[in-house]
C-alpha cells in the first residue's frame, strides 16, 4: 500500500512539474518538441522493453486489427493532448491548462455515462452540474470559453476511455502508440533538417539538445510509476492523488510564471474545486 501510494504520488508530482520542463524549451516550437518527444520516447521504451524481454505482445497484434485501430485513435488523441499542453505552457496558459486536469475526472464520469452506459448517482450528477456552473462562470467573466482546459480534459478523457477498454497494459500500450506516431514524427524531423529549421541541430545551447533527448524518459517514467502504483492502491485513493499534478501546475502558473489569477477567476476555480470535493466525498461514502 505504501509503495503504491509513493509510486502514484511521484508520477503525479512529475506531471505537475512538466511546465518547468517545457518552459525550459520555450525557444523550441511546440510541434518540434512534440516530434522529438515521440522519437526519444520510442528509443527509451525500446530499451525498457528489451531489458524486460517484453516483446511477445507485438506479434499478437497482427491478428487483431480492431485493437490496432483503437490504438491508432488513442495515439491521435494522446498526440493532440501533448501538443496542446506544450503550446499552452509556452504561450502563458499554465493556469488554464491546470483547469483541464482538474475537471478531467468529471469528464471521465460523463464519458462513462454517454459511451459505456454507466448509471450515475445523484451525488455524481450534482458534482457535474456544479462544475458546469464553474465553467460557465469562467466563460462569462473572461468573455470566452476556457477552450484550452475543455480540449485538454476532453482529449485526455477520450484517451483514458480507449485505454480503459484496451487489451494492452500501460507500457505495451504506450510503446505501440509511440510506434504508430513514430513515422510521422521522423518524417517531420527529417523535413525540418532539410529546410534548416531543426532546433536540435541549430540551437547554440547543448542544454536544449539534452533537454530534447530527456523527453524520452521524462515521458515514460511517470507512466510506469503510475501503472505500478495503480495496481497496489484503491481507486478512491488514486482519485485523490491525481489532484497533485494540477495543483502544482496551478501554483507554478501563479507564483513562478506570474499569470493573472483574479478574484473572479478564483471564484470559478473555487466552484470547480467544490464540485471535485463533492465528487470525492460521494465516492468515499459510497465505497464505505
Amino acid at each position: 500500500m505504501r509503495t503504491g501510494i509513493l509510486s502514484a504520488a511521484l508520477a503525479f508530482l512529475c506531471w505537475g512539474l512538466f511546465p518547468l520542463y517545457f518552459h525550459a524549451l520555450k525557444e523550441v516550437p511546440p510541434a518540434q518538441i512534440m516530434g522529438h518527444r515521440v522519437l526519444w520516447s520510442l528509443l527509451f521504451l525500446v530499451i525498457v522493453l528489451t531489458f524486460r524481454q517484453q516483446w511477445k505482445w507485438l506479434g499478437a497484434l497482427r491478428r487483431q486489427p480492431r485493437v490496432v485501430a483503437s490504438f491508432a485513435v488513442s495515439a491521435l488523441l494522446l498526440s493532440f493532448n501533448w501538443l496542446l499542453y506544450i503550446w499552452a505552457v509556452n504561450s502563458g496558459h499554465v493556469i488554464e491548462a491546470s483547469l483541464g486536469y482538474f475537471i478531467n475526472p468529471l469528464f471521465n464520469v460523463m464519458l462513462g455515462y454517454l459511451v459505456l452506459k454507466e448509471r450515475l448517482r445523484i451525488g455524481q450528477w450534482a458534482a457535474i452540474a456544479l462544475a458546469t456552473c464553474g465553467v460557465l462562470w469562467l466563460t462569462w467573466q473572461a468573455g470566452r470559453m476556457p477552450w484550452i482546459a475543455l480540449l485538454l480534459a476532453a482529449s485526455f478523457g477520450g484517451y483514458g476511455l480507449l485505454r480503459k477498454t484496451a487489451s494492452l497494459g500501460a507500457l505495451d500500450g504506450l510503446s505501440f502508440e509511440t510506434m504508430l506516431l513514430f513515422p510521422f514524427a521522423l518524417g517531420f524531423v527529417i523535413w525540418l533538417t532539410m529546410t534548416g529549421d531543426n532546433a536540435f541541430l541549430n540551437s547554440p545551447s547543448n542544454s536544449t539538445r539534452w533537454l530534447l533527448i530527456a523527453s524520452g524518459p521524462i515521458t515514460a517514467i511517470p507512466l510506469l510509476l503510475f501503472a505500478s502504483g495503480a495496481r497496489k492502491i484503491p481507486l478512491s485513493v488514486l482519485g485523490l492523488l491525481q489532484y497533485i499534478g494540477p495543483t502544482i501546475q496551478l501554483s507554478l502558473g501563479i507564483y513562478l510564471f506570474h499569470e493573472a489569477f483574479t478574484q473572479a477567476r478564483m471564484i470559478g476555480f473555487a466552484i470547480i474545486w467544490s464540485a471535485l470535493a463533492l465528487y470525492a466525498a460521494e465516492g468515499l461514502f459510497k465505497r464505505k
